[in-house]
């Protein structure tokens, strides 16, 4: 495993426990208005019943949990203390359409081609150890024509609002989340890897560049967050009655 695959993978091994409560709370609970919004413009896309939907990095559960009320989920992530915990709260959710776990890296995902109808991945791709790898496998496993929603943290380009978010981001997020994670050192990376991470017209070049068509970006609250949409390039498979 890559060094920054391993280092990445301890993290948030580490920070499990306490992770849900610090996103909420680092995020004033904006986080849980952006999952909705993504479930919402990637089922707008959506032309078929009970879609096959694959979370990449699924975490906690949270967006894999969103996503099973437009169909059967499968949730990989390579940490399985996340997984255990997306565990505990799917069977608790009781959701439409069932979520399944399954232990994975995203750089080598373990399904078939074309399996998935849809691909949807949050907060994840910046801390890949290779970008276009990520997207290639994302593509692979998505049917031609298939949607993909990828969210991430992004830096607000607006004067007033980027100085505060800055402020905000780079001083006293990581020592919040140092302080109630009780780990030093997985809040001082989150700003790290987002300043590090490409613009979305950058990310929008390797889309194409890995095979996706019809790409396009949505900035939530003033650009703190960034929705990039796309479908598989290739002969479009029909839409399952």
């Amino acid at each position: 495993m890559p060094d920054k695959a391993r280092e990445v993978k301890e993290m948030f091994g580490a920070i499990a426990p306490r992770y849900d409560f610090l996103n909420h709370f680092l995020s004033l609970n904006i986080d849980r208005r952006w999952r909705r919004a993504f479930v919402r413009e990637v089922s707008r896309r959506i032309a078929l019943r009970d879609a096959a939907i694959l979370d990449v990095g699924c975490g906690t559960g949270d967006l894999a949990i969103a996503f099973a009320e437009l169909g059967p989920v499968v949730g990989g992530d390579f940490c399985s203390s996340m997984l255990r915990i997306a565990g505990v709260k799917a069977a608790r959710a009781r959701p439409v359409h069932p979520v399944t776990l399954v232990g994975g890296d995203a750089l080598a995902l373990p399904f078939a081609d074309a399996a998935f109808d849809v691909v949807v991945s949050a907060f994840v791709l910046r801390n890949l150890a290779s970008i276009p790898e990520g997207l290639a496998e994302m593509r692979r496993v998505l049917r031609p024509g298939g949607v993909l929603g990828i969210m991430d943290f992004s830096m607000p380009a607006l004067p007033v609002l980027g100085r505060l978010y800055r402020l905000y981001f780079l001083k006293l997020l990581p020592r919040i989340g140092d302080l109630i994670s009780g780990v030093r050192g997985p809040y001082s990376y989150l700003p790290d890897s987002v300043q590090s991470f490409p613009t979305p017209d950058r990310l929008i070049e390797e889309l194409g560049k890995a095979g996706f068509v019809a790409m396009e970006h949505r900035l939530f609250t003033g650009g703190i967050a960034v929705l990039l949409l796309a479908r598989a390039g290739g002969e479009q498979t029909p839409a399952r009655p």
